[in-house]
């Protein structure tokens, strides 16, 4: 690897580390903190495991944001789009693993705290990051990454992950 790519890869470690303090940062963590004060009640419908649900799927985010910056060369910030489709990882299972990630990590809290005000803010998390994927996001996936997105696309579904993999565009 060059020079330049390690540099690149070092910024894009470092920007998507920030980017993931600020935006999912708040949305995943300062605003379930208003909500709940993750303050722990009992578990949701007196079943514990849930608790274990809750801590896998906030650990989901942090494989998202790391294959942004290290396979994509970029962030998850519309500001600072990757360089490459990323197709790795959990993006072979669903398209925007993300997105159902930080929405995932919220109803994780809301799972761990038994908060079903935390789990309502999942939804309502869950509905804008529809929308923005909607109207913004694959409309520049498209024009950006053409037929590579539009075979990844019809391939691996939007939002609920499937089981088998997808080994397509490496």
């Amino acid at each position: 690897m060059s020079k330049a790519s390690r540099i690149r890869r070092l910024f894009a470690v470092l920007e998507s580390a920030l980017f993931l303090v600020l935006a999912p940062g708040t949305v995943v963590g300062l605003v379930p903190w208003w909500i709940s004060r993750w303050r722990v009640e009992p578990p949701l419908a007196g079943f514990a495991p849930v608790r274990l649900l809750g801590a896998l799927l906030v650990a989901a985010l942090l494989d998202s944001t790391a294959r942004f910056a290290l396979q994509g060369l970029g962030t998850p910030a519309p500001v600072l789009p990757t360089r490459h489709l990323v197709v790795t990882g959990l993006y072979r299972h669903v398209r925007n693993p993300m997105y159902v990630a930080v929405v995932s990590a919220i109803v994780g809290q809301g799972l761990i705290l038994g908060n079903l005000r935390v789990l309502g803010y999942g939804a309502l998390a869950w509905l804008v990051c529809h929308l923005f994927v909607l109207v913004y996001e694959e409309p520049v996936l498209r024009a950006t990454f053409g037929a590579d997105y539009e075979a990844f696309r019809a391939t691996v579904p939007r939002w609920l992950p499937r089981p088998g993999s997808w080994e397509g565009i490496r």
